[in-house]
Order: structure tokens, then C-alpha cells, then sequence
């Protein structure tokens, strides 16, 4: 995943210290209920789409923008389906992060899926009962999100 510049700037101050972090999950179906999914380049392991929004960028709009410079796919945001704050990650460049995660309901609207930046190795829409191996976290997005006309999930811990 690309850092994005403004983190950039945060980290030549604070080093390798825990950044505290917003993210934005998008699950992505199509008309024939099939979700979209990436290969991600630094790991090669499927995963839902994401990323971090812009400073103001509301989470909508970052989903509906992450989606389309990951994938080529234009899509609405339809709804938020869960907000969870993560566990913190370090990179093998020793950065430690933690999101709070706000996961996005969306629907394609047009585009072609492709692979449109270097983040990802392959994009394409998966059944939903033939997803490749994907990480729990990935999975429970997408059931979520498929639950039609349920509240937000929140961990209520």
C-alpha cells in the first residue's frame, strides 16, 4: 500500500512511533452480487479494497476514490456496515500503525476491473461463494455487508 504523502510528513517527525490512523474498508458488489477484490503487491495475499482517506476527505467519498484508483471500477457508497478499531501493525519498515476501520457498503456503477496502480497484483469479482483465501477480517466485511437492512456492527466491548 502507498503512504500517503501527508503521513509522509507526520512520520519524519514521530519516526516509527504508533500513529493512530483512520482507514476505510470498501466492499464492492456488482449487479450479479459478486464482490470486489485485490491481490495486494506487498504481500500477494487477496484482500478487500481500502486505504486511508485524504485529511477532510469524508469516508465515502474515500471509498468511492480508493476503489476507482485501485481497480478501474466506478462505484456509490451505499452505507456503513461496521466500525472497528484495529490492531496495531508494524511494517517491515518498523512503522507502527492502528486504524479505525469504517467499512463501506458500495455498489459498482461502471469501469472495467483491472489492475489500475501498482498496489495491486490482479483485481477481479469473485462469487460469493468462491472467494479466493482471504483473511477473516476480509470475510467478515463482506458478510456484513451483506446483511440487508441490518444496523452498523460495532464492538460493543
Amino acid at each position: 500500500m502507498a503512504t500517503p504523502d501527508f503521513i509522509r510528513t507526520i512520520r519524519a517527525d514521530a519516526g516509527h512511533q504508533l500513529l493512530w490512523l483512520p482507514g476505510v474498508t470498501a466492499i464492492v458488489f456488482d449487479d450479479e452480487g459478486r464482490v470486489l477484490l485485490g491481490r495486494r503487491s506487498d504481500n500477494g495475499k487477496w484482500s478487500v479494497i481500502g486505504g486511508i482517506p485524504d485529511p477532510g476527505e469524508q469516508p465515502a467519498a474515500c471509498a468511492v476514490r480508493e476503489v476507482f484508483e485501485e481497480t478501474a471500477v466506478h462505484c456509490v457508497a451505499e452505507r456503513v456496515v461496521l466500525i472497528e478499531a484495529l490492531e496495531p501493525v508494524t511494517y517491515p519498515n518498523g512503522d507502527t500503525c492502528q486504524f479505525m476501520d469504517i467499512t463501506v457498503r458500495c455498489r459498482a456503477v461502471g469501469g472495467e476491473a483491472r489492475v489500475n496502480d501498482d498496489e495491486s497484483l490482479e483485481v477481479g469479482w469473485f462469487a460469493l461463494d468462491r472467494l479466493p483465501d482471504l483473511h477473516e477480517a476480509g470475510v467478515f466485511r463482506i458478510k456484513q455487508a451483506m446483511a440487508e437492512d441490518q444496523p452498523t456492527w460495532f464492538d460493543r466491548s
